[in-house]
């Protein structure tokens, strides 16, 4: 019994002491997890297998109609993507378990391949269309395009400069050669194709490589000087360029409905019907022969129309949380090639999803650069899933996330040796239980 005018208690029970707040469990718990040296490693695979599997329903979607009319099957784009897929998930599986040393051995091959696989646009095996001619052919209905496979090239052997110069950075001659001459030459074997939007891809890949190597400030400056007054020249010297420039800031002919900026017009419609939550997918009106390369540069605006808002902003957080991945690395690995060749994936993956956005919603004109994971397309994907390879080997590289992938078995290894110790002493799997039940 409590004494008369004794003071209550102030002492908690152990119980009390013990119990912690929700918030405070959520937050160490998720604070464990942002820490974890494996965090990395599933943001980057996680955020690029659901971006390619939605890809593939996207291209099924946006393609079906066309290639009807075509007269052909109806699956016929997106069997042809998922073939594309089963090569790129080939390519990307090898490339992740290459160690970082091979990939410096082999840095200055894979270069000089790549330049010289461009070079066959100056050949008879070229192919043009919408005015590029960056397009070889191979066999049959075989074409690649070469200027993807510069992208993931140039990142690897930039990584690999960068990794020997890495004491010499304050010296800006001898930080930027031989990178920047290199890096000029890829730019114009690629712009003696007429692919100016690869260019620029090709140059936001190097401007994020030379800034987390560490190079002054002040060569970007002149170099986005001279590509600046080199893509003016560009446009200034052909009547049709400088036509979509006009078209672009809305000088364009009203009278002609069918004019220079009839795609983005499409497009913007498209994406203006989605609303909120979209009109349903595979209900694009769009779609219907209305959208050029509705499954290609523009599926954007045909994820907008059938998914709404919803699906685009969907489509923004998994793009971030590749980003987010990527920069993880970059900041936490110790390898100098693993973050200046991460660096470079980053600004060209996430650089060139965000211009084939812009270019969509109007707020770029059109230069043709697909939509990473997502547009149609061989070249653009496998290259693309090729680099993501070699990201996920950094993440698997990262200060001890090789050890705890040691420590975690595969689905399949524990699925292996359940089954393995099941008939090893007979006794019956879970399985086997539900079925004699």
């Amino acid at each position: 019994m409590t004494r008369i005018g004794a003071k209550p208690s102030t002492v908690s029970s152990p119980a009390r002491k013990q119990a912690p707040t929700r918030g405070a469990g959520t937050s160490r718990w998720f604070a464990s997890v942002w820490d974890s040296p494996l965090t990395s490693y599933y943001m980057v695979v996680g955020s690029s297998a659901m971006l390619i599997v939605f890809g593939l329903v996207m291209v099924l979607s946006s393609s079906s109609i066309e290639a009807l009319a075509d007269g052909e099957s109806v699956f016929a784009e997106f069997l042809k993507q998922g073939m594309y897929v089963v090569v790129g998930l080939a390519l990307m599986l090898v490339a992740s378990r290459i160690p970082i040393a091979a990939y410096m051995r082999l840095t200055g091959v894979i270069l000089v391949a790549s330049f010289l696989m461009q070079m066959l646009i100056f050949t008879p095996l070229a192919r043009g269309k919408g005015g590029n001619t960056n397009w070889v052919h191979i066999a049959g209905p075989v074409t690649i395009q070469p200027s993807e496979f510069i992208k993931i090239a140039l990142a690897l052997w930039l990584g690999f400069v960068m990794y020997h110069k890495r004491d010499q950075l304050n010296d800006v001659r001898a930080a930027i050669f031989p990178a920047v001459p290199v890096i000029f030459l890829a730019l114009l074997l690629v712009v003696a194709g007429n692919d100016l939007g690869t260019a620029g891809i090709l140059m936001l890949l190097a401007a994020g490589a030379l800034f987390v190597a560490g190079i002054p400030l002040r060569v970007f400056v002149v170099a986005a000087t001279g590509f600046a007054t080199f893509a003016v020249a560009y446009v200034l010297v052909a009547s049709n360029r400088i036509s979509r420039i006009k078209a672009w800031l809305g000088h364009d002919d009203v009278s002609d409905p069918q004019g220079l900026n009839y795609q983005t017009k499409h497009g913007l419609w498209g994406l203006g019907s989605g609303g909120i939550t979209g009109v349903g997918l595979g209900a694009s009106r769009q779609k219907w022969s209305y959208l050029p390369e509705a499954h290609n540069d523009f599926i954007f605006a045909i994820i907008g129309e059938e998914l709404g808002l919803l699906g685009t902003v969907a489509v923004l957080l998994l793009f971030a949380a590749l980003g987010l991945g990527m920069i993880r690395i970059i900041r936490r690995h110790d390898n100098m090639m693993a973050r200046v060749t991460t660096a470079a994936i980053a600004c060209w993956i996430i650089g060139q999803a965000l211009i084939n956005i812009g270019v969509v919603i109007g707020f770029l004109p059109v230069i043709g650069v697909p939509l990473p994971l997502i547009s149609s397309g061989g070249s653009a994907l496998i290259s693309t899933m090729l680099a993501l390879g070699v990201v996920i080997q950094f993440a698997r590289t990262e200060p001890g996330a090789a050890e705890l992938l040691r420590t975690r078995p595969s689905v399949v290894r524990k699925s292996v040796s359940v089954i393995a110790h099941s008939v090893r002493t007979g006794l019956p799997t879970r399985s086997n239980k539900k079925g004699r039940s």
